[in-house]
């Protein structure tokens, strides 16, 4: 990445990946020049506001230098440490989890859906409806054991018919034979 097109927003995912050597970009002093300064500004102010702003400007990319230089010193001792980022956004997401869980909101929620589901599963309709399901997946689950029998008993009947020997007999033992690439019949 060149340092002309790094990126410097501070909520990028990119942040803090900037390459060791910074180059500062020079501030077109010109074309601040050729803008006109606020009405009611004399020169001296305007010249004076000018190197405030060239002195922000320095202190900002010394600030960047610093900030590049910290992460890139807090990456070194989490590398050395054994701390990887996966690690640290699985305990972040851990540590988030728990706060939700601990939250007045998470618990008055969870206090009022099982109040709600001791109703529900308390409720005739519910009982009514379970034992109608568990009925049907009984029925279902016979009627499917007896088709799976009676597709058994047919293809055996089928290989025991005399149509089945008849072509077992004519066809014989089929092999593929890799040296001529081609079916044989024996």
């Amino acid at each position: 990445m060149d340092s002309a097109g790094q990126d410097i927003n501070l909520n990028s995912p990119n942040k803090g990946l900037l390459s060791d050597s910074m180059t500062d970009v020079p501030v077109d002093t010109g074309v601040a020049a050729r803008t006109p300064a606020v009405e009611g500004l004399t020169e001296a102010e305007e010249e004076e506001l000018r190197a405030e702003l060239t002195k922000v400007e320095e202190e900002i990319v010394t600030l960047r230098q610093v900030l590049a230089a910290k992460e890139r010193h807090c990456g070194e001792l989490k590398r050395r440490l054994g701390l990887s980022t996966l690690g640290g956004l699985k305990q972040n997401l851990s540590r988030s989890w728990h706060d939700v869980q601990v939250s007045s909101a998470y618990v008055k929620t969870s206090e009022k859906l099982g109040e709600w589901n001791e109703k529900v599963t308390q409720s005739d309709l519910y009982k009514k409806t379970q034992e109608t399901l568990s009925q049907a997946g009984q029925k279902t689950s016979a009627a499917l054991s007896t088709v799976g029998s009676a597709i058994s008993r047919k293809l055996g009947d089928m290989r025991n018919s005399a149509t089945f020997k008849s072509f077992e007999d004519r066809v014989g033992t089929i092999k593929f034979s890799p040296v001529t690439t081609s079916w044989k019949i024996l």
